[in-house]
């Protein structure tokens, strides 16, 4: 998983890379745009984590005809959802994106991208409900293949796409979207073969199934959707923070947030392949295993998030340098990089203990977790940073923030895992 996650969010920072290219103007009108993407990516990853917990919890209770309907329900009416969704945020984009600090110039940049972008982001969608099945059952190597096959795809399609190739001249920041269109698109028919070759879904039952599943999904998915919701939320007031510096400003924060994801990588995969692991674990009850786990996978992303850190921050001229060729915007980009990326490994820390509370039957603990986070710590912070010392003082601010939110993530699983009960917490309450 790690492996296909590097794959995948590297192929978003290159379309950032080769966008970077094109000018600030579009790079800037990109980084409009992540918030909006995190919003979608949000809802699925949201609707992905109850039904892997779901699954997860089925089969580890001997219930496989549950699982295979629960299987059919995700790949049903996560597309519909999503479908509707983004069908909203193309009906609403020049609002959104005008309350968001986008001027003119930006908006019609937006507009050329928007459409292929929220297609892009349905078919990824649909791609990672089909990601959660095979996770659910402990298949996490084909998912990790599949993100390293698609990301080729974008990889060769981006330069001939947004350049073009030959006497045609490409189509510039729309090439992007349809590059990622395509390789999704791609990826979702290898992955549907694949599905269609095995006994994890079901035809009959299913209206009975949602009937019976829907409380307990909407008690896990619910919870898991807020904590996924907030980040967009939290990325849409701190873009309107950096438009007040300035357009290189925006562009270069556009960057760090695509280069976040990807120093974030291992954590990423942990909060896939974890969780239903945990949730086989919660179904049979071994808890003790679940401690072992749980210390492992936090001393492990500690210990890899500070070293990479560490050797980023030594490394932000250079690192800055191959993403932006303007030297305003590398120079900012070099400054967030050395405050920002070794901060990550608190912010690990909080994203493992989030995932595993949803895994764990804790959603409430994680939503507050993931709320505090962002709206007491990080937000605060930053804005504090921007407001007493520009860019310098946002970038220490958000460092700041992230670190703040990982030691009290830590307590409060400390708290939790001390405790002898064999139930959640909200359940006993």
């Amino acid at each position: 998983m790690a492996i296909g996650v590097l794959a995948l969010l590297g192929f978003q920072l290159v379309d950032s890379a080769f966008i970077a290219r094109l000018g600030t103007s579009q790079l800037a009108a990109q980084s409009f745009t992540f918030p909006l993407s995190f919003l979608i990516i949000g809802v699925q990853v949201g609707m992905g984590i109850a039904i892997a917990a779901l699954i997860s919890r089925s089969l580890g209770a001997g219930e496989a005809a549950r699982a295979r309907r629960l299987g059919s329900l995700v790949l049903l009416l996560g597309a519909v959802v999503i479908g509707l969704l983004s069908l909203a945020l193309w009906a609403l984009q020049a609002p959104i994106f005008a309350s968001l600090g986008a001027d003119a110039s930006a908006l019609e940049l937006i507009r050329g991208y928007w459409a292929p972008q929220l297609l892009a982001a349905w078919l990824g969608a649909a791609l990672y409900f089909g990601y959660s099945l095979f996770r659910a059952h402990g298949n996490t190597r084909l998912p990790g293949t599949m993100m390293v096959v698609t990301s080729l795809v974008n990889l060769v399609l981006d330069p001939l796409l947004i350049f073009g190739v030959g006497s045609w001249e490409g189509l510039g920041l729309p090439g992007a979207a349809w590059a990622t269109a395509i390789a999704f698109g791609v990826g979702l028919g290898v992955l549907g073969w694949r599905i269609g070759e095995t006994d994890w879904l079901a035809r009959e039952g299913l209206l009975e199934e949602l009937r019976a599943s829907a409380r307990p999904f909407a008690g896990i998915a619910g919870p898991a959707m807020v904590s996924q919701l907030m980040p967009p939320l939290a990325a849409m007031l701190a873009i309107a923070v950096v438009a007040s510096l300035g357009e290189a400003q925006v562009a270069a924060w556009g960057l760090a947030s695509r280069l976040e994801t990807l120093s974030l990588m291992v954590v990423l995969a942990m909060t896939m392949s974890l969780p239903p692991w945990l949730g086989r674990c919660y179904g049979a009850g071994d808890w003790a295993q679940i401690h072992r786990l749980m210390r492992l996978a936090l001393r492990g992303i500690v210990a890899w998030q500070l070293l990479l850190g560490l050797v980023m921050a030594a490394a932000a001229p250079w690192v800055a340098l191959a993403l932006s060729g303007n030297p305003e915007v590398r120079d900012d980009l070099a400054l967030l990089i050395r405050f920002l990326l070794p901060s990550y490994a608190a912010l690990g820390v909080c994203m493992i203990v989030v995932s595993a509370g949803n895994a764990l039957g804790w959603p409430l603990r994680a939503m507050l977790m993931s709320g505090a986070r962002l709206f007491i710590f990080y937000l605060p912070c930053l804005a504090l940073g921007a407001w007493l010392g520009g860019l310098l003082g946002l970038a220490v601010g958000a460092a700041i923030g992230n670190l703040m939110a990982g030691l009290a993530a830590w307590g409060v699983l400390r708290r939790i895992l001390a405790s002898p009960r064999r139930r959640p917490l909200e359940e006993a309450a």
